[in-house]
C-alpha cells in the first residue's frame, strides 16, 4: 500500500482527505482521495504498489485492454474512438507540422491510434504494459509493441512526437516517465498528453461518483493549473491546451450508473450534453483536456 505524507506535486505537508471513492469497476473497494491545500493537487491514497496493482485491471470491461463491444457504454466508446482517432491524427500533424515522422505512443492499449499513425505514413511505435493488449496490437495491426522497461533503452533525441492518451494518471512515478520522454524527444519536438480534468463541469456535478476518479487505477487527478506545475517541474514548455469533446458522454453515462440511476444511459447523455455545451465556452472545464508540451530547442 502506498501512502503519501506530503503532496506528490509540491511536497507540502498540508494535505487533507477530500472524500472516499469506490472502485465500481472491478473490486468495489474504497480509496481515499486527498487534496493539497498549498497547490490544490488531488491524488489517490493507500493504493497498491506497482507490482500488485495489475489485478485491478483484470476485467473484460476494461476496453483499452480488451477491446470489448459488450454493453451500450462500450459501443458508444468504440464509436467515439473512431471519430477521435482522426482528430488525434490531425492534431499530431498540425502540432508537429510534419506529414510523417517518428512517433511513440506510450500506453498504446490495443493499438488503434498507433496503427492510425502508421497508416498515415508515420514510423509509429507503441509501449504497453498489458500483455493481452500487446498481442492484440500484433495480431490485428502487425505492430511491434514494447514493454515499459524498454523505454529507458530507447535512443535519445529520436522522436518527433510522444503521445500519452489517458495514461499519465496511471503511472506510479510520472516524473520518471516525463524525464525519459524529454530525453527521447528531438529538440523542439512535442509531447501530447490527454488527462481527465477533475475541475470539469461533470466532475463537479457527480462528485465522488465521477467515473474518471477510477480509483485505484488513476493515481493522480490533474486540473489545468496543477498540470502546468507538473509540466514546468518536468522541464517542458506548456504550449497550449485543447479538449477531448466526446469523453464527457462516456464518463457521464458511467457516472450516472455509479450514482445509482436506473436510466443511466439517458440521464448520462442528458448530463453529458449539458456539460459538453458549457465546456464549449470554457475548455478548462472540459471532462478531458489535451496538453501540448514542447521540449526546449
Amino acid at each position: 500500500m502506498v501512502h503519501h505524507n506530503v503532496c506528490p506535486l509540491c511536497s507540502s505537508t498540508e494535505i487533507k482527505l477530500q472524500f472516499t471513492s469506490t472502485d465500481y469497476f472491478v473490486s468495489k473497494e474504497h480509496f481515499p482521495v486527498f487534496r493539497c491545500e498549498a497547490c490544490n493537487f488531488q491524488f489517490t491514497q493507500n493504493y497498491p504498489e506497482e507490482i500488485s496493482i495489475g489485478k485491478y485491471y483484470e476485467s473484460e470491461s476494461y476496453i483499452s485492454h480488451s477491446d470489448t463491444s459488450e454493453g451500450i457504454s462500450n459501443k458508444l466508446y468504440r464509436l467515439a474512438r473512431r471519430i477521435m482517432l482522426v482528430r488525434k491524427k490531425n492534431l499530431v500533424t498540425d502540432i508537429t507540422r510534419l506529414k510523417s515522422g517518428k512517433l511513440l505512443d506510450i500506453g498504446s492499449g490495443t493499438g488503434y491510434f498507433t496503427a492510425e499513425m502508421k497508416d498515415a505514413g508515420w514510423h509509429s511505435e507503441g509501449i504497453e504494459i498489458n500483455e493481452k493488449a500487446r498481442e492484440f496490437s500484433r495480431s490485428r495491426f502487425g505492430l511491434e509493441i514494447q514493454t515499459p522497461d524498454k523505454l529507458q533503452s530507447l535512443p535519445a533525441d529520436n522522436y518527433d512526437c510522444v503521445t500519452l492518451w489517458h495514461v499519465l494518471e496511471h503511472f506510479h512515478d510520472p516524473f520518471k516517465y516525463s524525464s525519459e520522454i524529454i530525453r527521447i524527444l528531438k529538440p523542439g519536438a512535442y509531447c501530447i498528453i490527454a488527462l481527465p480534468n477533475c475541475s470539469s463541469f461533470d466532475a463537479e456535478y457527480f462528485g465522488q461518483y465521477w467515473a474518471a476518479w477510477d480509483v485505484p487505477r488513476h493515481l493522480w487527478h490533474f486540473t489545468p493549473d496543477t498540470f502546468k506545475v507538473f509540466a514546468v517541474k518536468s522541464g517542458f514548455e506548456l504550449v497550449s491546451i485543447r479538449n477531448l469533446p466526446l469523453d464527457v458522454f462516456y464518463i457521464s453515462i458511467l457516472s450516472s450508473k455509479y450514482k445509482g440511476s436506473g436510466i443511466s444511459f439517458i440521464s448520462g447523455m442528458v448530463r453529458g450534453s449539458w456539460c459538453f455545451l458549457r465546456s464549449l465556452f470554457n475548455r478548462r472545464r472540459s471532462s478531458s483536456v489535451i496538453y501540448i508540451l514542447k521540449k526546449a530547442e
